[in-house]
């Protein structure tokens, strides 16, 4: 008998996981942080954040980590800045796996990335992450996805990315573990001030344009911390980003949305961009690279509150001209 994967984390895009690839003929172990919902999960088969979704018979559902002993590659669908505080209550239960980040971001205390925050807790474990343009409605109504999994590891990645691969779930492989982080990290960020520009009536082509020059901040970002250029213009890069900054079930563009109308924002929804937005403005500053990531320097400052919507679009307007 196959062992099963664990996915530790029972949101919308874990358990949009954790359908897909029982649908692929997986066995599936599903770890809720709330012992009541798990409860419900396992009773009714249904999960509160997909609307008509049903868990199949092969995906079993708990809240004891534990349960996830018996895994051998476990997914961590846990938010990005919950990610640390998850490694250190059960990192050491982990370690010796393979462990698979399904998060997007940059951690704000530390400014790393999921596989290294992995790597400082759990150093016999094999980090990858799995990231690219992906709704987990999507996912979970199987519809086809396409995404990339990087790890430094060839053999396991390929291991991996077997055992995830199906109808469903398309998976490439990619080595460039920076890059896919970086990719899936700063689209969030670009998508918030995609949202700002529609919500404050600029229109498409200044969308296209904000897309098109934020994407370069991208590349500039994630080379200059050692990622290859040509990982942006995949999966984890460019394909998460145009998803993204066009959609509005994309959490972040629907927080742009909200702050370019003027509307209040629910804080009880999480919104990876605003906390990378920050995270990246301080390793900018670190750096001296402030000056080649302008839209990004915008964001984190209208998410903190410290300049208004209109102030970051005359600060933009008004930059120096330039040569593309």
């Amino acid at each position: 008998m196959t062992a099963p994967i664990g996915i530790a984390g029972a949101g919308a895009f874990g358990a949009a996981l954790a359908i897909a690839l029982a649908k692929q003929g997986q066995t599936v172990r599903l770890w809720a942080r709330d012992r009541a919902a798990a409860d419900m999960m396992a009773k009714t088969r249904h999960v509160q954040r997909l609307p008509g979704a049903t868990l199949p018979d092969t995906v079993s559902v708990t809240a004891e980590l534990a349960h996830l002993s018996v895994c051998p590659a476990v997914l961590l669908a846990v938010p990005m800045q919950e990610l640390s505080r998850f490694l250190a209550t059960h990192g050491k239960m982990l370690d010796g796996r393979s462990l698979v980040a399904c998060c997007k971001g940059m951690d704000l205390t530390t400014q790393k990335g999921p596989t290294a925050l992995i790597a400082d807790v759990c150093p016999s474990a094999t980090a990858m992450i799995l990231t690219g343009p992906s709704f987990a409605t999507d996912i979970a109504k199987g519809l086809a996805t396409a995404l990339t999994l990087a790890s430094t590891k060839e053999v396991a990645s390929q291991q991996m990315q077997a055992v995830l691969s199906g109808p469903i779930l398309r998976i490439y492989r990619n080595s460039d573990v920076i890059g896919a982080e970086l990719g899936g990290a700063l689209k969030n960020v670009i998508a918030i001030a995609a949202g700002i520009v529609m919500g404050a009536g600029l229109g498409e082509s200044a969308r296209a344009a904000l897309m098109t020059r934020g994407f370069a901040e991208m590349v500039r970002f994630s080379v200059s911390l050692g990622a290859r250029p040509e990982t942006l213009m995949g999966l984890s890069g460019l394909g998460d980003l145009v998803l993204t900054c066009t959609s509005s079930q994309s959490r972040n563009y629907a927080h742009g949305l909200a702050l370019g109308r003027g509307d209040r924002t629910d804080p009880s929804i999480t919104v990876e961009g605003v906390a990378t937005s920050q995270a990246v403005l301080r390793r900018t500053m670190a750096l001296g690279l402030l000056e080649d990531l302008p839209v990004t320097s915008m964001v984190a400052q209208v998410t903190a509150g410290s300049i208004t919507v209109p102030m970051a679009i005359q600060a933009l307007m008004s930059r120096p001209l330039k040569e593309e």
